[in-house]
């Protein structure tokens, strides 16, 4: 396909607030931004925009996309052309899942977003939950609502018995380890409160693929974040290949176990405070008191540098 229509140039949407529009209330996705990371969804990023913006009409939807060499950025920018709530951010190639999420939640902020949701480009994620899963972060319930597959009433459909072993596993071992009681912690379908995104260091995430889902849920619940979770159905995607791998596996186990050391570590060295672990130091203030029960971007951005307050981008493997 051929390259991306010129676009013009995004203006400067300012710093970002602490509050991040928190004092809004979304009515059927009013606030809300909703990151979609893209890389070879060609076949697929048309048809989940429109059922995006069905499920949540006054919502902004970024795609986020990795330099996609079947076109997938170029369509983006098509559909961007004709819907004013559709925003296109080209990264140069790929370089992980996490780092695309990273990238989205920091325009989504500096956009003025008060809930950011993430979620799958290939179908796994269903838009008709969308409602549901923000809800309880717009009723101000919860910081971070996780479309839980293993929560009770979710599931997946069309996986094999490897995979599954894989995902289960995956989420028994990081629960272990870091001491979290989500139940899902590999899932990527969420919803942010966006002032509790604003606490998080995003130069201090280690930002892979599987292991990017498990560490932003510990770093919110570090800083007595309020997580909730909802069951869905996950289905495996409608067309296209997964981007599972045995590297994006073992990056998971090595980065949890790091990431307890880290914390450990911290504690030793007196570092009591609650706030979460970043590189060596803890940082940020927590988001409540511990609990005892438990402007605006252009239509369509050309390539362009990723934001000052993110890290340097490093290839990582991704996931879907």
């Amino acid at each position: 396909m051929s390259g991306s229509p010129e676009a013009p140039e995004a203006t400067d949407p300012g710093p970002r607030s602490s509050a991040a529009g928190s004092d809004r209330s979304p009515l059927v996705g009013q606030g809300v931004w909703v990151i979609l990371p893209t890389y070879d969804e060609a076949d697929n990023v048309a048809g989940i925009s429109a059922a995006i913006l069905a499920a949540l009409p006054a919502a902004t939807l970024l795609v986020v996309d990795d330099g996609s060499p079947d076109g997938t950025g170029h369509l983006a920018d098509q559909l961007a052309a004709v819907d004013a709530r559709i925003r296109v951010r080209h990264r140069p190639a790929k370089q992980g899942l996490g780092r695309a999420y990273l990238d989205g939640f920091g325009s989504a902020l500096d956009g003025g977003a008060s809930v950011v949701v993430q979620m799958d480009a290939d179908w796994s994620h269903d838009p008709a939950v969308l409602p549901s899963l923000i809800g309880p972060v717009v009723d101000g319930s919860a910081d971070l609502v996780i479309g839980s597959r293993y929560a009770a009433g979710g599931g997946v459909v069309d996986w094999g018995l490897g995979r599954r072993l894989i995902s289960r596993g995956g989420s028994l071992f990081a629960r272990l380890v870091l001491a979290l009681d989500p139940q899902d912690l590999t899932g990527g379908f969420k919803a942010w409160r966006a002032a509790t995104l604003e606490t998080i260091p995003f130069d201090g995430v280690h930002a892979g693929g599987y292991v990017f889902q498990i560490e932003m849920t510990f770093r919110t619940a570090r800083l007595n974040g309020r997580i909730r979770e909802i069951p869905i159905t996950f289905r495996d995607r409608r067309v296209g290949q997964s981007k599972m791998s045995r590297r994006i596996v073992i990056e998971a186990l090595v980065v949890v176990v790091q990431l307890r050391a880290e914390e450990l570590i911290a504690r030793l060295r007196g570092r009591s405070t609650p706030g979460v672990i970043a590189g060596s130091a803890v940082v940020a203030e927590p988001l409540h008191e511990p609990r005892n029960d438990g402007p605006e971007l252009n239509p369509a951005l050309t390539p362009d540098p990723i934001p000052a307050h993110l890290p340097a981008p490093a290839s990582e493997p991704e996931l879907r």
